[in-house]
């Protein structure tokens, strides 16, 4: 779990794209980190990554040490809103409890960028592969908007990772995921705020799926997405939205449609690049 505090008021950003002050004090989970001013970067020389040939949990998601992928976002209308870029910064091993399961995982720093390459804000993420399934953080499933409202607040996040199996099968479910957090002060709880991915079918595929990145062999899976503030156990004001992602099990998620509550588009998240730095 991870604990931040937040001493400032919160500024007014996009969606999917809040600035905050952070402070982690464990490391049982990705953690957040400081915001960085708005200022234009250059990014330095690089080469496309090579697309694996299968699946290879060692490498989950087809990540090697010094790569980056870059995910253009647009509107429903095609217009730029940006783009997230994920840097590998370093990949590991680990056991579980009983010590008789390996788990890889995958450190990345994850960056989101808008329409002018300000830097907007940064997280750390962690990927995993054990036996034959990769998992995503959900960290990175957070609605940041939800905890704008709190102010000079603690906040306790424990994510819980997303299934993505190497030899998916149409017409089958996939665990739910997301991410909690727990606002309080120094004294007492103050609300629960989540984002819950539920759901999650296999509807099709395998079927190629063309990007800036190259043509992958792509699953499409289909999700509901509940984000709530609970400030009481009584009381919960949540949003429904629906997902569908293209998510090729050697290289992860290459395309992602986002919808309202009425299923009208509302955003798009392609995979531009897979480079080494």
């Amino acid at each position: 779990m991870h604990r931040t505090f937040f001493p400032l008021a919160w500024l007014v950003l996009p969606s999917l794209a809040l600035a905050a002050c952070s402070r982690p004090v464990s490391s049982a989970g990705p953690e957040a980190v400081a915001p960085v001013a708005n200022t234009a970067v250059t990014t330095p020389p690089s080469t496309a990554a090579p697309t694996p040939t299968a699946p290879d949990c060692a490498h989950p998601f087809g990540l090697y040490d010094n790569m980056e992928l870059i995910y253009k976002l647009a509107d429903a209308n095609g217009k730029p809103q940006g783009e997230i870029r994920k840097r590998v910064v370093s990949l590991g091993t680990k056991t579980n409890k009983k010590g008789d399961l390996q788990i890889n995982t995958v450190l990345l720093k994850s960056g989101y960028y808008g329409p002018d390459n300000q830097l907007i804000r940064q997280q750390d993420l962690t990927f995993h592969c054990q036996r034959d399934t990769a998992f995503t953080d959900g960290l990175q499933e957070m609605d940041y908007d939800n905890l704008k409202s709190f102010r000079d607040r603690y906040f306790d996040f424990t994510p819980t990772s997303l299934a993505w199996p190497h030899q998916a099968q149409a017409g089958s479910s996939l665990p739910q995921g997301g991410i909690l957090v727990d606002v309080h002060s120094s004294a007492v709880d103050i609300a629960k705020v989540y984002t819950t991915v539920r759901n999650r079918r296999v509807v099709g595929g395998p079927q190629n799926v063309t990007t800036p990145a190259g043509t992958f062999l792509c699953y499409k899976v289909e999700s509901e997405r509940e984000s709530a503030i609970k400030p009481k156990p009584d009381i919960i004001r949540r949003t429904i939205s629906y997902a569908v992602d293209y998510y090729s099990p050697t290289v992860g998620i290459v395309r992602t449609e986002l919808y309202d509550k009425g299923h009208k588009l509302q955003q798009t998240q392609v995979l531009a690049t897979r480079q080494l730095r």
